[in-house]
């Protein structure tokens, strides 16, 4: 079953969101409402990796009704102020060539924290479960975590682990966890 096709904001509608700002305090306005625009985008559509080849031509980027689009420069510019603290770390370029890169719209250490609050709610705490089983199962079918990025689900659990609350052993294709 597919989902509903994301409702975007009456800002989404507007044309000058889609031509940067020149006044300053008028541009990070802008950038905040992209910033949102592009997490709740993302969250909708269950995305963690955002690839700009496709993302410049999918209606997050293009009104077609306005006959407007944020061009492949000024998305950059989104992007990079969104991997900034100014931008709240919001997403990380995967590679140096910018051409993809993971949204969160949960932080992998927000994403720690839902694991964790799944493992004690389902009594998984001292259960071995592999990767595959957190983000591919029937048991998490209902989570948003489920489908989850494998680098990012790695990130998230490496705060687990550093927190004291989980261990991450195995070796690259068979890989479990245990939370504590």
């Amino acid at each position: 079953m597919t989902a509903p096709p994301f409702p975007f904001p009456s800002e989404h509608s507007y044309p000058p969101l889609f031509t940067l700002q020149p006044n300053e305090q008028t541009r990070r306005a802008q950038l905040q409402c992209w910033s949102s625009i592009i997490q709740d985008y993302c969250r909708h559509s269950h995305l963690f990796v955002l690839k700009l080849s496709s993302a410049l031509e999918s209606p997050l980027f293009w009104n077609k009704s306005l006959g407007k689009r944020l061009g492949p420069q000024d998305t950059q510019y989104v992007l990079d102020w969104m991997s900034s603290v100014e931008g709240g770390a919001r997403i990380e370029w995967i590679g140096n060539a910018k051409e993809a890169c993971w949204v969160y719209w949960r932080r992998p250490e927000e994403w720690a924290t839902v694991l964790a609050e799944w493992v004690e709610e389902t009594g998984q705490r001292n259960t071995v479960l592999t990767l595959y089983e957190l983000t591919q199962s029937e048991a998490t079918a209902d989570q948003d975590f489920h489908g989850m990025d494998p680098e990012v689900l790695q990130k998230s659990l490496a705060v687990l682990v550093k927190r004291g609350k989980a261990q991450v052993f195995g070796n690259e294709d068979e890989q479990g966890v245990k939370f504590f």
